[in-house]
């Protein structure tokens, strides 16, 4: 047996993939944390730029890049997504390798700093979990391949497109846009739909919640989702073609009614709060990602449709 062949055997490869998914979910909490206040520091600049450039009309214009530019003076920039070691958000403690081992290390610290004893959040251990299960189960779907590590990467944005949701209603274009353009280039290959049906779904993926969208605006003045929401379905259509469409968009509307309804009920506010749809989309289009067959077959034989 050769080195290939290892890697090919299916529990060692769904191990692999689990133990791989711990690492990178490590990894998508530092996206998760910080890539927000990274766009929220960006767009402040852009709009300081933009103040001054009005209030000095004749002046000559700025030739410092600015990605180097603060946003304001007494503002340091936030840590980056890479380079920049991990802390303590509250006492600032550089943590070190032993704090940092996915999971274990939370467990070992019974959920607390070492340094200060600030109780950690709950994120941390659980998208660790989560993406260690979610890259397994990849992993025992798709095999040693080329579209096993497609899916990964699928898997993975969509973790930490719905953690940055869930915690600030936003669905950065940094991550949809390029899962967006992922899945038309892996139609090229093809490695799940062909070209045509990469592209028909993407575009009818947006249009269809885009139409949504201002249907329920024009009936009730109100935005009833964000755009964030459109460009993840184009994605989730990229990846999986028009036919994948339908069902994503009842599963996520059903989860999320019921969950989110539970959600406002135990949190003791109205239902015109704000919901983040995304995770739904997200977690739905998932799940039709890797048991769409299987969830058809099951509605036919249910129905009577087999």
């Amino acid at each position: 047996m050769n080195g290939l062949d290892w890697f090919q055997a299916p529990s060692l490869l769904i191990s692999l993939a689990g133990l791989l998914g711990l690492l990178v979910g490590s990894f998508l909490n530092v996206v998760i944390l910080r890539l927000p206040r990274r766009l929220e520091h960006d767009w402040k600049q852009q709009a300081r730029e933009i103040l001054l450039a009005d209030a000095q009309p004749d002046a000559a214009p700025a030739t410092e890049d600015a990605a180097t530019m603060p946003a304001d003076p007494t503002e340091a920039a936030p840590p980056d997504l890479v380079f920049t070691g991990s802390h303590c958000p509250q006492c600032k403690h550089p943590l070190s390798p032993l704090d940092n081992i996915p999971l274990l290390s939370w467990l070992a610290l019974r959920g607390r700093c070492r340094y200060c004893r600030t109780p950690i959040s709950w994120q941390y251990p659980l998208v660790e979990l989560l993406t260690a299960l979610a890259s397994a189960t990849i992993a025992w779907r798709f095999g040693f391949g080329w579209p096993l590590a497609a899916a990964l990467v699928f898997t993975w944005v969509l973790i930490a497109a719905s953690g940055i949701d869930l915690r600030t209603q936003l669905l950065p274009d940094q991550l949809t846009l390029p899962l967006l353009w992922l899945g038309l280039l892996a139609a090229l290959v093809p490695l799940f739909i062909d070209p045509a049906a990469a592209i028909v779904g993407a575009a009818a993926g947006y249009l269809s919640l885009w139409s949504v969208f201002w249907l329920f605006k024009l009936c009730t003045g109100k935005e009833g989702m964000g755009y964030g929401d459109f460009k993840l379905l184009a994605a989730l259509g990229a990846w999986m073609g028009v036919s994948s469409l339908l069902p994503i968009v009842l599963l996520s509307s059903l989860v999320g009614a019921v969950i989110g309804g539970i959600a406002l009920a135990v949190q003791g506010r109205d239902r015109g709060t704000p919901i983040p749809f995304g995770p739904f989309i997200a977690a739905a289009g998932w799940a039709w990602f890797v048991f769409g067959r299987d969830l058809a077959e099951l509605y036919a034989r249910l129905f009577g449709l087999a």
